[in-house]
């Protein structure tokens, strides 16, 4: 295996910046720990996305996006998606974000997402002042392993 001479590593905690990550990509270029060229990070392969019925959907994958069934969540309440998942631990770092599908009212923000043994509930918020939902949205996650 390759030395990663151009890469320089201290002692004790402290956080990464971008100069940082740069500077590690650059060193482990070419070396057979990482690819020569890097563009794009990838989390699994194949059909990354699911249906949701009555609030449920199971995908068991790393990544992917979950399309609601039509909602009409009234503007401060909250829908949630509870997604079965064989890849999710407890202890798994679980990021997701909310874009409309079909729907074109009402506010979709994301507020909690609490991972549990083989799934995650995602719980998403009307937050405009007045307008229901009137659609689909669309719920995206990834998981990062801890």
């Amino acid at each position: 295996m390759a030395t990663l001479s151009k890469v320089k590593f201290t002692s004790g905690f402290r956080l990464m910046d971008g100069d940082d990550l740069q500077a590690m990509a650059s060193g482990l270029q070419g070396t057979t720990a990482f690819p020569a060229s890097l563009t794009q990070v990838q989390l699994d392969t194949g059909t990354k996305t699911a249906s949701a019925t009555a609030g449920a959907a199971t995908l068991n994958k790393m990544a992917g996006v979950i399309t609601s069934e039509s909602i009409t969540t009234a503007a401060g309440a909250t829908y949630t998606l509870t997604l079965t998942n064989s890849d999710i631990a407890a202890t798994d770092q679980v990021f997701a974000s909310v874009y409309n599908g079909s729907n074109a009212a009402g506010m979709p923000n994301v507020t909690t997402v609490t991972p549990g043994a083989g799934q995650v509930v995602i719980v998403v918020q009307n937050i405009a002042a007045a307008a229901a939902f009137n659609g689909t949205i669309k719920i995206a996650f990834s998981v990062f392993k801890n």
